[in-house]
């Protein structure tokens, strides 16, 4: 066993937080091995070492291995190989080697925070909890609200250094089996020395990524529970509080849980403001730029010479004042995302009330621009997906730039251009626009305009090739 020892050993390196722990009993020698960061300390003290002594004690001339495989304290013991013991010691298992065989015995130390609510999607109505950086605790968020056994789990461990734990979530008896195929095909195609976060998954498994975001991502165990009744997959990552959804459409960004906890109208009228704040982001600060530089006479007299008026003072040509306004606002924007919640008021008055007032009063920049990038910016915050966030910024700079050469025809060249990329995106071959292009009939009852619950009984044709009845089993 001396040899088996120190072999462990050389493979860790003999790394300080390795414990080797020798136990002899009468005449039989028994080895803990387990890492001191990864293990509970006091589980192994309390169901392992305890249990253990009591068994040599009773059972001197017993077959040990046997007696302590079958009966030692453990929701997960298992036996190994010599070639899995180092996986199962980074793992959080406790090793006991007897008689030149390893026993495994699960004692993973507490390392996780509790469930919480939500930080980045707040929930009104509905639930509060959200996923946390633990595996089995994000898998029973789900679990708990799909209780069926159609609701399969396919796990594997990506990454060489970091051997990450990942699991593939879906319904068998509603999603796509080839969607679950080219998932995991893609998931086992990764090459790299680690998976810290969700994100490295969604880096490593687009090949051509868009502007716009193709996959989804979220810490609401409600959000997932709806997409996996659609007939979407899951990927849940180890130490990671957000889970992946595939495939993601445009209409999905318009649409949240709370949606569905509330009266049809209520819906509907806040899906269209959604709407409608993804056109202002994008198209406003371009049209306040076209009609002040190009088509002045598209606006009224007075509202021309008010704009005109306030511009008198202001150094710059209109573009450069709108690119100055946007680029402050994101400096300040990602100022206050990055440091501590207790300064970032500090930030936002002395950003927005004293820096803005201070640059009108002195002729850099007019008052209108200021609300016009304002509204815009507000606009765009209204979704929570940072990756659509950022997509929205891209094209308002775009936008402003085709609008300062070409006017309201370059809006119009842009919005063409915009439309036709939305419509040319796929998401793991899924036409990105549905239900719009390709028209999908029974979709519109749930696409801008809510209907009823009792009218929304039939599943997504392009994802449920199974069970397309709501409430079917």
């Amino acid at each position: 066993m001396n040899n088996l020892i120190q072999d462990i050993k050389n493979k860790c390196g003999n790394s300080d937080d390795i414990v080797i722990r020798q136990i002899k009993i009468n005449t039989k020698e028994i080895y803990l091995i387990f890492n001191e960061v990864l293990c509970s300390g006091s589980d192994i003290n309390d169901f392992i070492l305890k249990d253990l002594s009591k068994l040599v004690l009773r059972n001197n001339n017993s077959d040990l291995y046997s007696l302590i495989l079958n009966t030692i304290n453990g929701n997960n013991v298992k036996e190994l190989n010599n070639v899995e013991v180092i996986d199962h010691i980074f793992k959080g298992f406790c090793i006991i080697l007897i008689d030149n065989n390893f026993i495994a015995i699960e004692m993973k130390a507490d390392l996780d925070r509790g469930i919480n609510s939500t930080d980045s999607e707040v929930s009104i109505v509905g639930p509060k909890d959200s996923f946390n950086e633990n595996f089995n605790t994000n898998l029973g968020l789900i679990r708990r609200r799909l209780r069926t056994n159609e609701l399969y789990l396919k796990t594997m461990f990506i990454g060489k250094c970091s051997n990450t734990k990942v699991g593939i979530c879906y319904m068998n008896n509603i999603a796509n089996d080839s969607l679950v195929n080219e998932v995991m095909n893609k998931l086992q195609q990764i090459n790299t020395d680690g998976i810290i976060d969700s994100g490295y998954i969604r880096e490593k498994i687009i090949k051509k990524d868009p502007l716009f975001p193709t996959i989804n991502i979220t810490e609401r165990p409600d959000t997932v529970s709806q997409a996996l009744l659609e007939g979407k997959v899951a990927i849940v990552v180890d130490n990671s509080p957000y889970v992946l959804i595939i495939p993601t459409f445009f209409i999905d960004f318009l649409h949240t849980p709370d949606d569905y906890y509330q009266k049809p109208i209520n819906t509907t009228f806040i899906r269209i403001i959604r709407l409608l704040a993804f056109i202002i982001a994008i198209f406003l600060p371009a049209y306040y730029v076209s009609i002040t530089t190009h088509n002045t006479s598209s606006i009224p007299i007075n509202l021309l010479t008010n704009f005109t008026s306030q511009r008198l003072t202001v150094p710059f040509p209109a573009f450069i004042e709108a690119l100055i306004m946007i680029i402050s606002f994101e400096i300040l924007r990602e100022s206050d995302t990055r440091i501590p919640s207790k300064m970032g008021t500090s930030v936002s008055i002395l950003g927005g009330l004293v820096i803005g007032d201070a640059a009108v009063s002195a002729g850099i920049i007019s008052p209108i621009m200021i609300i016009v990038i304002a509204i815009s910016a507000i606009s765009g915050l209204i979704f929570t997906n940072n990756a659509l966030t950022s997509t929205i910024r891209y094209y308002r700079i775009i936008l402003l730039i085709i609008a300062t050469f070409f006017g309201i025809y370059g809006i119009f060249i842009g919005l063409l251009f915009l439309i036709i990329n939305l419509c040319s995106i796929t998401s793991f071959g899924f036409p990105y626009m549905a239900p719009f292009s390709p028209f999908v009939k029974s979709e519109m009852k749930d696409a801008i305009i809510k209907s009823k619950k009792d009218k929304l009984d039939k599943r997504n044709p392009l994802l449920a090739k199974k069970n397309m009845i709501r409430g079917q089993k």
